[in-house]
């Protein structure tokens, strides 16, 4: 079930009245109504991976009581590394086993031997990653005594499977998530009004500049080897907006969801193309899984406070696992290794801190020197996402290649006027919205109602008028 398609609309309104209406007395019968809305949105899915769910659901919630009740620290790190492996186990089966068994293989045929390994045609459950990260993270936070486990069942499935963040994130924490669904919550139409503008908002990026950009993106790339380089450029820009719009576009929509339901989820997003160099835009940029693995992983290694080549390892560390998180293929590895090349002279020269309020925070318009900075880094992110997008590696260089001749300096071939208007204007919302939690949070609050209203109904036609069939979110495949 798309947030984007019919069946969501019809789904989330039933949802929302027996939620407020049926259940509001009883917080055990509302977060249980939460946990088969949840189920019941993921087996629109496929079934089969329900039962996979739920027994990731249940280990985590089993082994997270167990740690706490251990007596000895020796004990509590066995149902960790028992949790853990498990948990890793099955994200490695279903993930990465073919991608390993393939890698092995063109191994040793580069030695000359030649090999036969089977490949499972399996496919890959939607949001393995997004909730197996979240069990990792709860019984993690117990073993290091920052939580205590939860001891009703139902109010953890819904901290693994609220359906808002269920597929595609953002990446919760029990620190965050769960005492709130073990709070009773009391409708606030202050707080249901906010999530309905965000929950619009990102139905405009995803369904307006995402799919539309998607459009041209998909035909730019398919037959990249006829384009000339001024529309490889082209469609590697139009790539970055498709994703941000795709992306950030499922997170408004997720937290403004949760928030109708008098729910806070994590922030994912901070406009990071406001960000001034590698560090910010990634300090920006999927919030709550840069965050997570730094928790996880970085400090536990030492973070920052090691020798210069420990920082370095580290560094590449986290951003090759980054990489890895987003897909069995080497085309993220490489994705993730051209950005940790990126970030390693900020981190030498000790500048990867310099930018952490958001760009011209108390003027209007940024400065030149601001201006470069946005452009540069920008520029530098589309280059490294034409992995990202590409078939394969393979496809990556020789889409390069097919940029740096005399055709990069021609007009594209491929040019909508009208929906580069709209992505002009998308962006200078943003910019004007960049101080709050989403663009439009506070837009024209303070202007007449006919302002403000105008605003939204026009948000509104542009959704039904660039409407795309509803497409798939791109970071449901992660």
């Amino acid at each position: 079930m798309l947030f984007n398609t019919v069946s969501f609309a019809v789904f989330l309104p039933i949802v929302l009245v027996l939620y407020w209406f049926v259940t509001p007395k009883k917080l055990a019968w509302q977060n249980f109504l939460l946990l088969v809305s949840s189920y019941f949105f993921y087996a629109c899915w496929d079934w089969r991976f329900l039962f996979l769910l739920v027994f990731s659901t249940a280990l985590d919630y089993c082994t997270g009581i167990m740690i706490a009740d251990a007596g000895s620290r020796k004990r509590k790190r066995f149902w960790l590394t028992l949790s853990i492996v498990i948990n890793l186990g099955f994200l490695g089966i279903f993930k990465y086993y073919n991608f390993f068994v393939e890698s092995f293989a063109d191994g040793l045929s580069l030695l000359g031997i030649q090999s036969s390994f089977t490949t499972l045609n399996i496919i890959l459950p939607v949001g393995i990653s997004f909730y197996t990260f979240h069990g990792i993270s709860y019984i993690v936070d117990i073993f290091r005594d920052r939580v205590k486990p939860e001891r009703n069942f139902v109010n953890y499935s819904v901290f693994v499977s609220f359906f808002p963040l269920l597929v595609a994130g953002p990446i919760e924490r029990a620190t965050h998530l769960l005492p709130q669904i073990r709070t009773k919550r009391v409708f606030s139409s202050v707080q249901f009004n906010d999530g309905l503008r965000q929950i619009l908002w990102g139905l405009f990026k995803k369904v307006v500049i995402a799919d539309n950009c998607g459009v041209f993106v998909d035909q730019i790339f398919n037959d990249s080897a006829h384009q000339s380089g001024s529309t490889l450029v082209f469609g590697a820009i139009m790539f970055s907006f498709q994703l941000y719009g795709d992306f950030s576009g499922y997170t408004d929509i997720a937290l403004g969801t949760a928030r109708l339901m008098g729910i806070e989820l994590l922030r994912n997003f901070a406009f990071p193309y406001f960000a001034r160099d590698i560090a910010e835009f990634w300090r920006r940029w999927h919030i709550s899984l840069t965050t997570w693995f730094k928790d996880y992983v970085y400090i536990p290694l030492g973070g920052s406070k090691v020798s210069r080549g420990k920082q370095i390892r580290n560094t590449f560390i986290i951003f090759l696992l980054s990489g890895f998180w987003h897909g069995a293929s080497w085309k993220f590895l490489c994705w993730a290794l051209i950005n940790a090349c990126y970030f390693l002279p900020l981190l030498l020269s000790e500048q990867h801190r310099k930018h952490m309020e958001i760009v011209a925070y108390d003027r209007v318009w940024p400065n030149l020197k601001e201006v470069w900075q946005m452009v540069a880094t920008f520029m530098l992110t589309v280059f490294s996402r034409i992995f990202f997008r590409a078939d394969d590696v393979g496809h990556a260089f020789s889409f390069i290649k097919g940029i740096f001749n005399e055709s990069l300096f021609t007009f594209p071939t491929v040019f909508p006027v009208a929906i580069l208007l709209l992505i002009a204007a998308f962006m200078i919302v943003e910019w004007f919205g960049r101080r709050n939690a989403y663009a439009i949070a506070d837009l024209f609050q303070t202007k007449p109602v006919v302002l403000r209203w105008g605003f939204y109904y026009l948000v509104v036609f542009a959704i039904f008028y660039y409407s795309n069939s509803g497409q798939q979110f791109i970071y449901f495949q992660f």
